[in-house]
């Protein structure tokens, strides 16, 4: 494989303006109070976030971390290491060499899982071979678990995570004590890496145990065989900049645009027994040299904890190509006990993560674009309950679904319930969003609405 010498940049996804497509404000009168409360709450909040992404407005960087991460600092042994929190999400960074230590207080009944999103910094340059290492040990220093994802075939910048957990088994009965257990995270290194520091999100979260025991072996029988994919007319849905502003989709076909180097976000809830298919479709250049650009398209799959399921890569000559994601067995409690990790890792309902990424390379054939992306996902079986957690785990609902997320992955209003004042709140929520701009859309609504007080329009 050639290695890239060049550096290589972040490019984030255009953002769409409001407003686009015909549509314009909400008709409803009472719609402004709504998006005046949403707009005042987001104001009186971002003002106080912990070290949020230092970026000029308008400016959008290569990852969006959660907004209300908590800034926390790595540090170089165990004995001084921060805390995390199930069911917070931290940000913080590791350097290119040595590790940083973090800590879980954890109980003796409940599983415990802690994701790293490594984020390369702007004009960043990696190679295969890089990554990064998450390792899991009780307080005897005892390896609880150890995960390293790396760049590899695709060798462009771009949010990469990996993942550590405390389990509780009698197929795995080591690490099973209450207690502090540390978390270590380190760069995966070559010998031409660049010596530059890595932003960290880290995510926690636990898993109750079961009211009562059940299986605790893997299904062995499941639909392996890949269907057709989805057809149909594809709905406009902008991809998101992190996990936490992960755009929601539903079984259907999604498109937007992709820049080389940009990276995007999507999650659709994903029920017990229900068996995902999704398929990444990279549009036709217009110009270009026709070489190939090995693994320019990568499509991954996040479990709820953001731990990495599976992923599948496209070359890009300049003509239409697609990357789709191998069968996948049905989400199961049962699958933690399967032996290959893109089977254990389907062991929760909840909110799962496609991540988009169109290689940097890609510019220097086929020019800066944006290229059309087109998102096709199908989901079969039946949803079945589930397994009957003894208590609640965090953050709570994390491994549940609700009839609201259905609807917002499909294109829904917020909470189920009727009108384009849920919608025009989704669309404040929306991660990222400048206090500015919420500042000119709240006057803006004001003003249609005095206007048509007065018959003016």
């Amino acid at each position: 494989m050639r290695r890239r010498r060049r550096t290589a940049r972040w490019r984030s996804a255009r953002v769409r303006r409001p407003g686009r497509g015909g549509r314009g404000l909400p008709s409803v009168p009472r719609t402004h109070v709504r998006v005046a409360v949403v707009a005042a709450l987001l104001l009186g909040t971002t003002a106080g976030l912990p070290d949020g992404p230092a970026q000029a407005a308008g400016t959008p960087g290569p990852y969006a971390y959660a907004p209300d991460a908590r800034s926390v600092t790595g540090t170089a042994s165990t004995a001084d290491a921060v805390s995390l929190t199930p069911g917070t999400t931290y940000k913080s960074s590791v350097p290119s060499e040595g590790a940083v230590h973090y800590r879980l207080d954890l109980d003796a009944v409940s599983d415990a899982y802690v994701s790293v999103t490594a984020v390369p910094p702007l004009g960043s340059t990696v190679y295969a071979g890089d990554g990064i290492k998450v390792s899991v040990r009780d307080a005897a220093g005892r390896s609880c678990s150890q995960n390293t994802e790396r760049f590899g075939f695709v060798p462009s910048p771009r949010p990469i995570a990996a993942w550590g957990a405390r389990e509780i088994s009698a197929n795995r009965p080591r690490c099973e004590s209450a207690g502090a257990y540390d978390v270590t995270v380190e760069r995966v290194r070559t010998a031409k890496s660049a010596p530059d520091t890595w932003g960290l999100e880290l995510f926690a979260a636990s898993e109750s145990p079961l009211k009562e025991a059940g299986e605790t072996e893997a299904p062995e029988a499941w639909n392996s065989v890949s269907p057709d994919p989805v057809t149909g007319k594809a709905e406009p849905r902008e991809g998101g900049t992190g996990f936490a502003s992960a755009a929601p989709v539903a079984q259907g076909v999604w498109s937007t645009s992709i820049e080389p180097g940009g990276t995007l976000f999507y999650k659709l809830p994903l029920d017990w027994g229900r068996q995902l298919h999704a398929t990444a479709e990279l549009g036709s250049s217009n110009g270009g040299d026709g070489y190939a650009v090995g693994g320019a398209l990568n499509l991954s799959l996040y479990n709820p904890v953001r731990t990495f399921v599976d992923d599948a890569s496209a070359n890009y000559d300049g003509e239409r190509k697609a990357a789709q994601l191998d069968p996948l067995p049905p989400v199961a409690y049962e699958n933690r006990y399967a032996v290959p990790d893109r089977v254990s890792a389907l062991r929760f309902a909840g909110a799962y993560y496609l991540v988009v990424h169109l290689s940097a390379e890609v510019a220097e054939r086929y020019g800066e674009g944006p290229f059309r992306l087109t998102l096709r996902v199908r989901e079969e079986g039946t949803a079945q309950t589930g397994p009957g957690y003894a208590g609640e785990s965090e953050p709570g609902g994390v491994f549940q679904i609700s009839a609201g997320d259905r609807a917002v992955a499909a294109g829904g209003p917020v909470g189920g319930a009727g009108g384009d004042g849920d919608a025009a709140m989704t669309v404040l929520a929306v991660s990222g969003i400048g206090a500015g701009t919420l500042v000119l859309v709240v006057l803006g609504v004001w003003v249609v609405v005095a206007r048509r007080r007065v018959g003016v329009g």
